[in-house]
């Protein structure tokens, strides 16, 4: 067994402590205690009512708002183009929010001081579009009152509409407008999400002191119950694509849980622009782009199609499909306009189609899909109704499947699902690969705005919102990254504190975290001897840490013995710093299944 045993008494210590600090999250304050607090209050309202902000200006009037008190503000103009119009409803990291119904000129948003306001709902946690003025990000403490009398506090940070980083906004619009005229400059919308108590009903929420915190709306995001992840993707940049006019795409995606009910999802991250998807189905696979039989029709929100504005994602209605476990699906979709940039995961190991022009998501021939693609564009999800949720795997090109065959659904994570399948004696969880080729715990490769060539991601850190705790019916997150930290510079200091924020972050909302060694790299060429004390380094942590709920040794799995700064030559694919399948069969047949 290679996940570190803890002593009995030091785990139920740790995981007692942070069903503590969970339990004084939400604790339940007694209706009396609380009335004269609740007295003192202002009646809660709709936060459009309380509007006391003007964020957004017409390109010919900048003078008409005042976002940051010295006349910056956002243009209509590029709020349009992005999609984000007046009223729109906008699906950011499954939580359904609304940009303000207001025209330019007119208060759009709330600059937080304490007030209360009106938020309904069910869920796992409270979503905020938000901004921060001042050239520095806006921190402040809040109320989450429940219908129960209940209530919970909230810490909610902000970062800068001008200075905050690119790789965790909503979306990026190209200018900010002034008194003095346009400026060419990314003015940055975020959403933040915070955890609530699972299960109660949300009442009102008390926005935190702090002025230069401004906030355009706020949702309780709904829990996925009834559904597990099945298959996932993780974004990892912005390509040039195609062109694509008129083009149906046929992604192939290799499942882990089945149910008699499918979802999709697709996710236009990092876009500065709408996509419009015309149509969509969903198929088994036969073999290339031939489906079993005629593709299924998806709805999105009752309509055939769906536009997707800038930074935004769009789930599928629930469709009566009954999807196997351990198979090939095909998901098509149409795209009527013409696409030149892409939001991608660009090492999918697996062959996809494009089609010729027209809509060809319901032919179940492979007749008109007469090109091929080897990454996954749009599509991040496919959820299955039903089963107990999900394993989410955290991690970078190991997880991501490179050295393994095309077509051949031999990933690490693909066999670690197999196993659960294969038993019975743990629920049979979806396995949701979040690994991305070259990706980093703490620094980006992709920048996180703008069509690029690098397609290594933004960090962990910066992606595991998105990335983890947004996924479906998450249970359990395996974080195996490092790797490319160390061979790049990165202190096994930083490492470590960034592998610590993952595990605090993730516990926050109720996660089992779980955290592997990193894999030895000798003989490859960035693998020097400092990179290799380094990952040592990390390493020692991870054995000894009491911040995580258990460790895979994978450095163990994979080394060799008479020289444990390589791998296992029957492991080496060849480059030194991947495994070949039978390392990657070896990492998963060395999980412990009882500790997922």
């Amino acid at each position: 067994m290679v996940i570190s045993e803890r002593e009995g008494s030091r785990v139920r210590r740790r995981v007692w402590g942070t069903a503590v600090v969970l339990a004084l999250l939400a604790t339940v304050a007694p209706v009396a205690t609380a009335r004269a607090d609740d007295d003192r209050a202002t009646e809660p309202a709709p936060l459009e009512r309380l509007f006391d902000n003007r964020a957004v200006s017409d390109d010919a009037q900048p003078t008409e708002a005042d976002f940051d008190g010295s006349g910056g503000s956002l243009s209509a103009t590029d709020l349009k183009a992005a999609g984000w119009t007046a009223g729109r409803a906008l699906t950011v990291q499954g939580a359904r929010l609304t940009w303000p119904r207001r025209t330019a000129g007119e208060p759009d948003n709330v600059r937080a001081a304490g007030q209360s306001v009106r938020v309904r709902g069910r869920g796992d946690a409270l979503a905020f579009l938000v901004a921060a003025t001042g050239a520095a990000e806006a921190t402040g403490t809040g109320t989450v009152r429940y219908a129960n009398g209940a209530r919970s506090a909230y810490r909610l940070t902000a970062p800068d509409w001008r200075t905050g980083p690119l790789a965790t906004k909503a979306v990026a619009l190209p200018h900010i407008n002034t008194p003095g005229g346009q400026l060419t400059e990314r003015a940055r919308l975020y959403v933040v999400t915070v955890p609530v108590a699972r299960g109660r009903e949300v009442a009102s929420v008390t926005l935190p002191s702090n002025q230069n915190l401004h906030v355009f709306d706020v949702s309780v995001r709904p829990e996925s119950r009834g559904w597990s992840g099945s298959w996932a993707a993780s974004t990892s940049g912005y390509t040039v694509v195609g062109p694509w006019t008129d083009r149906t795409l046929r992604l192939v995606v290799h499942t882990s849980a089945g149910g008699p009910r499918v979802r999709i999802r697709l996710d236009n991250t990092f876009a500065s622009a709408p996509v419009r998807v015309g149509s969509a189905t969903v198929a088994l696979q036969a073999a290339g782009a031939n489906a079993r039989s005629a593709p299924v029709p998806l709805s999105f929100r009752g309509a055939a199609g769906t536009e997707i504005p800038a930074g935004a994602q769009a789930f599928s209605d629930p469709l009566g499909f009954e999807v196997p476990p351990d198979t090939n699906l095909l998901v098509s979709f149409h795209l009527p306009g013409t696409v030149t940039a892409a939001p991608v995961h660009r090492l999918a190991q697996q062959t996809s189609y494009v089609s010729e022009p027209g809509d060809h998501a319901g032919d179940g021939s492979a007749a008109a899909y007469t090109s091929t693609l080897t990454t996954w564009p749009l599509l991040t999800g496919v959820d299955v109704s039903g089963g107990p949720g999900s394993v989410v795997l955290l991690g970078d090109s190991i997880t991501d499947g490179e050295k393994s065959t095309v077509d051949a659904n031999r990933r690490w994570p693909d066999v670690l699902a197999g196993r659960l399948l294969s038993q019975d004696e743990v629920p049979h969880y979806g396995v949701l690969n979040q690994g991305i080729s070259a990706n980093r715990v703490v620094t980006d490769r992709y920048p996180g705005d703008g069509v690029s060539t690098d397609t290594g991601g933004v960090s962990a850190l910066h992606r595991l919102d998105r990335d983890v705790l947004a996924q479906t019916s998450a249970r359990t997150v395996v974080v195996f990254q490092g790797v490319n930290d160390v061979r790049w510079g990165a202190t096994a200091d930083e490492v470590v504190a960034g592998l610590r924020e993952i595990a605090a972050r993730g516990h926050e909302r109720g996660l089992r975290m779980l955290v592997a060694t990193i894999a030895p790299c000798e003989g490859e060429a960035r693998c020097t001897a400092t990179a290799d004390d380094r990952r040592v380094a990390v390493n020692e942590w991870i054995r000894g840490n009491e911040e995580f709920d258990g460790v895979l040794d994978f450095d163990k799995v994979l080394r060799d013995p008479g020289r444990p700064a390589r791998l296992l030559p029957a492991y080496d694919s060849g480059d030194h710093l991947h495994p070949n399948e039978t390392g990657l069969a070896a990492l998963a047949g060395s999980v412990d299944l009882g500790r997922l």
